[in-house]
């Protein structure tokens, strides 16, 4: 076997590993998570209809500029991205560094799981079940395999620090817990920053290429 190989065995034996390790929290995250997109689902379909026209024109008219050869700033798009995504990072590390943040961890993970909901829920109400399907996957999946997982596991990585701490309150203890949530904090900013790549050349150029079929 390649060493190439035994590293990607040995990386997918250590997320195993450490998913079950944290099940738990995992399910409460995802739970929550799952409740955000429910509710940004549920949102879309209850606006009144004035403001169920201004979601259709929006996204009409970002469709309509992309067909009419409108051209994507990439580099633009990626500084504003990995900045977004950095500061979701931050924002994360350093609320569940705190350990009285974890409620607000919560908050964020069901905004961010609201923000999805939303998006999706209002591109099928105005393109239409497949067609909002298909323009869904195109713009939002491919970055989100990557960026969901990312946001869920340093929200994990902060209730775990808080459950540590509770059961040792040394202060030895307590710094190495938080010096090890930095340390995983820092690896899902880095995959964050690759997320946004991959939103940025991949999702976009996708984008562009079947925007005509809309």
């Amino acid at each position: 076997m390649k060493k190439q190989e035994k590293r990607s065995l040995k990386i997918i034996d250590i997320i195993k590993e450490h998913i079950q390790k944290n099940l738990k929290q995992y399910l409460i995250i995802s739970i929550i998570f799952i409740i955000g997109i429910l509710l940004g689902v549920i949102f879309v379909n209850n606006v009144n209809t004035n403001e169920q026209k201004e979601i259709s024109e929006y996204i009409n008219n970002f469709i309509n500029a992309l067909k009419s050869d409108y051209t994507i700033d990439t580099n633009v798009l990626l500084k504003s991205t990995i900045i977004n995504n950095v500061i979701i990072a931050v924002a994360l590390w350093f609320i569940g560094s705190t350990v009285v943040g974890i409620p607000i961890v919560y908050g964020i993970i069901g905004v961010r799981g609201f923000s999805l909901g939303y998006t999706i829920a209002a591109i099928v109400a105005t393109l239409g079940t497949w067609k909002g399907i298909c323009f869904g996957i195109v713009t939002l999946f491919f970055q989100n395999i990557i960026f969901i997982p990312c946001i869920l596991a340093l929200a994990v990585s902060g209730m775990k620090l808080y459950k540590s701490i509770l059961k040792d309150k040394r202060k030895e203890n307590i710094k190495t817990e938080i010096y090890r949530h930095t340390i995983f904090s820092a690896i899902m900013a880095i995959c964050l920053i690759i997320s946004a790549f991959v939103e940025v050349y991949i999702s976009s150029n996708l984008l562009t290429t079947c925007i005509s079929f809309l």
